[in-house]
């Protein structure tokens, strides 16, 4: 995760942040249709959230979803080490190169 400002949590555990600016998810075949489905879902609701990115660990694949001015999600889908993505939120731009490093695919 990565927040823009003063870290806003649930409580004095400080194990819940509210204010992600981008919530970066590695996918597991076990949990990737959750992370996709409902827990998207949830994340939508987080009005500070702006960029969500997925990162495949069974293949070279990353996907970010992106908030539009309207409220609409973007997709933006990579698939090769070159490719590279923008988080608007953060200012930031990644390869997928960087983000698979060190990564064996079976």
């Amino acid at each position: 995760m990565a927040v823009c400002g003063e870290p806003q949590f649930l409580d004095d555990q400080r194990d819940t942040l509210l204010n992600p600016a981008v919530i970066i998810e590695v996918l597991s075949p076990s949990t990737e249709a959750y992370d996709r489905g409902l827990k998207f879902e949830q994340y939508r609701s987080i009005e500070s959230l702006q960029d969500y990115l997925l990162v495949s660990s069974a293949r070279v694949q990353v996907e970010l979803f992106t908030r539009q001015a309207d409220g609409r999600w973007l997709l933006t889908a990579a698939a090769r080490p070159e490719d590279s993505l923008e988080l608007p939120s953060v200012g930031c731009r990644v390869t997928v190169a960087d983000l698979c490093e060190k990564v064996e695919f079976s």
